[in-house]
Formats: C-alpha cells, structure tokens, sequence
C-alpha cells in the first residue's frame, strides 16, 4: 500500500471538508453572498494549490521515514521554495477573473514554515504508526491528535487570510470583498476549532470498532 498516496488523500478530505465548512458560513451573511458567487472558483483554485503543497509535505515525510531519520529543517526550506512554485502558478491562472492579488511573503513565509514543519512532524508519526501496523490511538492521544491538527489549521487560516488582505475586487464588489476578509479569520477560526474535534473523534471512533 502506498501509506503516502492515503494520508493525501485523507488530508485532500480534510481541507475539503475545511473549505466547505467555512464557504457555507460565508454564506449565512448577506454581503458575502453577494461576492461569494464570483470568488467561489478561485477559493477552488486555492484549495487545489494548497492540496499540492500538502501533498508534497507528506511524500517528504514518507521519504524521511523510509531514509530513518525525521525530516529536518532543509527539508523544509525546499518544501517552501517548492510551494512558491505552486504559488506562481496559482498567479498565472487568475488573469481570467476580475481579481488582483499579491502575495506578501514577508508576512506569509514564517506562518508557512511553521506550518510546514507541524505538517511533516504529524504526517512522520503517522506514516511510522502505519508502517508499524499501530492504530493511531496507541501512538498519539486524541488531545494531541487533536492539537496537532489545530495548529495546522490555525496556520492555515492565518496564511489565508493575509492572502485575503492584499486581495482587491472590482467597482462595487470592491466593499464586500474587504468585508469578506475582515470576517475571514473569526469564521475561520471557529471552523477549524469544529473539524479538528470531528476529525480526531472519529478516527479514534473508527479504531474502537471491533
């Protein structure tokens, strides 16, 4: 089995599920409904970029594992350099839409590292666990399960939202743009406090099953 190839794709259903959680928020307010329509394939676009980079932290991890050795901080470095990679291409695509956006490494760079290396600690444990046909539960404890994926989130509503600032809509979708990233990171926030719950409860639910 290719213990990569599935923790990406549980990771793919993590951030879908964070993706819908938090539009379906968006859309309980009048104003950001009125702009959601025009931003919803680009949030898309942005949930795809960040599945790549996350896909690329954890085949890192697997290579670590498979090597013996956890991976370190040059690890990272590259992963960073590679996400700015995705980044551009991220860029490129949006010239069809009536949006400009620029990213401010400064303020996103450290969030990411960190982000980074929360990532391939996590997925480094679980990818040993499997390799060593552990349930999950007996390697890390649903509150630390459960922490660890909240920091991620964290992180990844923070780097998101400094993304949102530097965002600029056209004529008088400008306005509510600017409401929709002033509330971004409340919304956010309470989101990724729910799905880290949820996800450590019932992946420690599953593994109780006979």
């Amino acid at each position: 089995m290719d213990r990569a190839a599935a923790l990406a794709r549980l990771n793919r259903r993590m951030l879908e599920a964070f993706s819908a959680r938090t539009v379906g928020a968006l859309r309980a307010s009048l104003p950001m409904r009125l702009v959601l329509p025009r931003l919803e394939q680009i949030l898309k676009q942005n949930l795809d970029k960040e599945i790549r980079k996350d896909a690329l932290v954890i085949g890192r991890a697997a290579e670590a594992l498979a090597a013996g050795a956890p991976p370190g901080a040059e690890a990272a470095r590259q992963l960073l350099q590679s996400a700015r990679q995705i980044d551009r291409e991220f860029i490129a695509h949006l010239g069809r839409y009536p949006l400009r956006l620029e990213i401010p490494y400064a303020r996103i760079e450290p969030l990411r590292m960190r982000r980074i290396g929360h990532c391939l600690e996590l997925a480094y444990r679980i990818l040993d666990a499997w390799r060593l046909r552990r349930r999950l539960r007996d390697a890390m404890p649903r509150a630390e399960l459960e922490r660890s994926l909240l920091q991620i989130l964290t992180l990844y509503c923070e780097e998101t939202v400094a993304l949102a600032d530097t965002a600029r809509l056209p004529g008088p979708l400008a306005l509510a743009g600017a409401r929709l990233a002033s509330r971004l990171l409340g919304i956010m926030t309470t989101v990724s406090r729910g799905l880290a719950h949820d996800i450590a409860g019932s992946v420690i639910a599953a593994q109780n099953r006979p």
